[in-house]
């Protein structure tokens, strides 16, 4: 028997154990729900049209507080990314990067490109660009994350 028979196997045997288990708790839930939103229904019922427009107007305020609050958040390690980017030594290293992706996009355009034994790649001016943002941004990232 095969490894991957014994795994399938397995699999099967899991499914077999598990689907019902989850099936049967599945079901509790939606009768639960269902026995809660028959009581509100009466509730509403009793209450009239009015609370529904309320209903749906705090929900629609909801919305836009959950909208301002995704606005403000942002990621810190990017915004300290930037700032380093911008500093003199984060400027000279984002423009040796740039230049020799700027030379390999060059090189790609010429005919024969894909011919040549030697091709740039610019994975040497990455690695020294993302070493300065990393050992940069780390020591001040894990101190507001404190």
């Amino acid at each position: 028997m095969g490894m991957l028979e014994l795994v399938g196997e397995y699999w099967e045997q899991l499914k077999i154990t598990v689907v019902p288990v989850v099936a049967a708790a599945e079901d509790d839930d939606n009768e639960q729900h269902e026995g809660k939103a028959a009581e509100g229904e009466e509730k509403e019922e009793e209450n009239g049209d009015e609370d529904e427009d309320e209903d749906e107007d705090e929900d629609d305020d909801d919305d836009d507080e959950d909208e301002e609050e995704e606005e403000e958040v942002t990621d810190q390690l990017e915004d300290l990314r930037e700032h380093f980017k911008n500093t003199e030594e984060g400027k000279a290293l984002v423009h040796h990067y740039e230049e020799c992706a700027e030379r390999v996009k060059i090189q790609q355009q010429q005919p024969g490109y894909a011919d040549l034994e030697h091709k740039e790649d610019c994975v040497e001016e990455f690695f020294h660009l993302q070493h300065y943002l990393d050992t940069a941004t780390a020591p001040r990232l894990f101190d507001k994350l404190k």
